[in-house]
């Protein structure tokens, strides 16, 4: 086990850039406006030859009952449950704080080790707040600065007992499954992500658009290693407003091109909207395995027609992923969940799948005696040769004469052919058009 850190404090005092620096990326949102963070959202980061594990969390807050604030600050707290050390931040330049006297004595009661940073130090005038802050009971602040990576030499020195006698944690050559879940808001992502855990990982509510970060969280299911996102809700683009909300849509759509299978969520209970279908065809594009999931099952009274309606929408939108998966659920209820789950491994299957080129030859040979390329301007179309060139979406190299002037609607009847001819349902597929002899013919 890697050492495991929680950075907390008030918003808006830069933990998230902290974060970001500790991990080495930027994958958490950073504005300047407070409260952009929602739920707490793990790394693996590195500090010189030191490696842990580490939780970006909400600002902590004060208020209590069920409102967003209340749970986005119950997610700190899980946090700080999970971790051998917390990361204390304040504002240097704002100095303490009622609020950070507040929760200096929250953390306290927490009985975990603490140390405390002082950010955004660079430059002058932060020694009235490093003064100050000996009152929280921690110690000597640590003057530091995460924007621009100052004063990480002494946060160093603080987390080194921590981390020494904890080996890194084992990275394998094959990585786990990277799976992301998108939909538009309120479509029950983060509560089926819940589902999956086990836990309450996400922040869950009626209020749409709580989720902001792709979110990851790591499990296992009968021995496979899965990789998860959450993601924020995509609306349609006219009506994404507001910058959080901008960078929470790019984030989501940075998950999509790094996972390699997404189950796309569609709220049942509503009627379905173009933006579902554009989803899809969104992920097909990227060339990504798709599985779509219906949540919300529990609510919907006439089922098999609803069921028809969806497939019927498919067929006629999306016929270049015809056969993607459609799986029902309820994560409130937690059905359906290993079904799902079942439906994304054959998915990754077939994303994988290698056909032999003689297969595909047979194939290509039976596919065009049925129905032989058209001949543009008086002169046939030849396709002498087939082979798959790639995995990851199955992609095939096709090797004749006048290929580029292969109508659209004959390269859609080879597709639909390859699909159905070895199992290549909902997984899109990539055509190579290449002119010349065929490459393996050693006679010509």
């Amino acid at each position: 086990m890697t050492a495991t850190v929680a950075i907390m404090g008030r918003p808006n005092v830069g933990k998230s850039t902290l974060f970001n620096r500790l991990v080495g990326r930027k994958i958490a949102l950073v504005d300047n406006q407070p409260g952009v963070t929602r739920d707490r959202r793990e790394g693996q980061a590195s500090l010189g030859d030191l490696h842990f594990r580490i939780f970006d969390t909400a600002g902590l807050d004060s208020v209590k009952g069920e409102s967003l604030e209340a749970r986005m600050s119950a997610q700190a707290e899980t946090a700080a449950d999970i971790a051998d050390v917390v990361l204390f931040v304040i504002d240097a330049r704002a100095g303490v704080t009622p609020s950070d006297r507040e929760f200096a004595a929250r953390l306290r009661r927490l009985g975990k080790p603490v140390i405390l940073l002082a950010n955004k130090a660079e430059g002058r005038g932060h020694e009235a707040a490093l003064l100050e802050a000996f009152e929280l009971g921690f110690g000597e602040a640590l003057p530091v600065s995460a924007e621009h990576g100052e004063g990480l030499d002494l946060l160093y020195d603080a987390l080194v007992p921590y981390a020494e006698g904890r080996p890194v944690t084992e990275v394998t050559a094959e990585g786990p499954l990277r799976l992301a879940i998108i939909g538009q808001p309120n479509a029950g992502k983060s509560t089926l992500v819940n589902a999956i855990l086990g836990e309450e990982r996400m922040l869950t509510g009626p209020e749409a658009g709580i989720t902001r970060d792709a979110i990851s969280s790591d499990f296992e299911w009968r021995g496979t290693r899965i990789r998860l996102w959450d993601t924020a809700g995509i609306r349609r683009k006219a009506k994404v407003t507001g910058k959080i909300e901008k960078l929470a849509v790019s984030d989501a759509l940075r998950a999509i091109r790094f996972a390699e299978c997404v189950v796309v969520l569609i709220d049942a209970s509503l009627p379905i909207e173009r933006q579902d279908l554009a989803l899809c065809d969104l992920v097909a594009r990227e060339g990504r395995a798709v599985v779509l999931a219906l949540s919300k099952w529990d609510l919907v009274k006439e089922k098999q027609k609803k069921l028809r309606e969806v497939m019927s929408d498919l067929e006629d939108v999306l016929p270049e992923i015809r056969g993607v998966p459609v799986v029902t659920l309820s994560a409130h209820q937690e059905k359906g969940i290993d079904k799902l789950l079942q439906a994304v491994l054959a998915a990754m299957e077939r994303w994988n799948r290698r056909i032999p080129t003689a297969q595909v030859n047979r194939w290509l040979e039976a596919t065009i005696a049925r129905n032989p390329p058209p001949a543009p301007s008086g002169r046939r179309i030849k396709i002498r040769y087939a082979t798959q060139a790639n995995a990851r979406p199955p992609t095939f190299a096709l090797f004749g004469n006048q290929l580029s002037k292969m109508p659209e609607s004959y390269v859609r009847y080879l597709m639909h052919g390859l699909r159905d001819s070895f199992d290549l349902g909902g997984v899109p597929i990539r055509f190579s058009l290449r002119g010349g002899k065929n490459p393996f013919d050693k006679s010509r």
